[in-house]
C-alpha cells in the first residue's frame, strides 16, 4: 500500500466512523478542503501537508528491508 493510499484510508475511516472534515481539519491542521479533494481523488497532497497528516494518525514512514534499487544492482 502507498503512502498515500495509507493516508486516504485513514481520513475515509475517521469520516465514516462519523468524524467530520471540519473535525479532522481542527485536529490535524490540514484544510478541510485539501482533504475532501485528497480523499476524492481530485488532487494529492503535498510532502508538508502528508507530514501532518501521518503525524495526526500516529504513522510513520520507514526505509524496507531491502529496496528495489539495491535488489537490482
Amino acid at each position: 500500500m502507498t503512502m498515500s493510499e495509507t493516508l486516504r484510508k485513514s481520513v475515509m475511516n475517521d469520516f465514516e466512523n462519523g468524524e467530520s472534515f471540519r473535525a479532522i481539519e481542527r485536529d490535524s491542521g490540514v484544510l478541510r478542503q485539501s482533504l475532501m479533494k485528497f480523499v476524492r481523488g481530485e488532487t494529492s497532497l503535498r510532502l508538508d501537508v502528508a507530514d501532518k497528516l501521518a503525524a495526526y494518525y500516529g504513522l510513520e514512514l520507514r526505509p524496507a528491508e531491502q529496496s528495489k534499487q539495491k535488489r537490482s544492482k
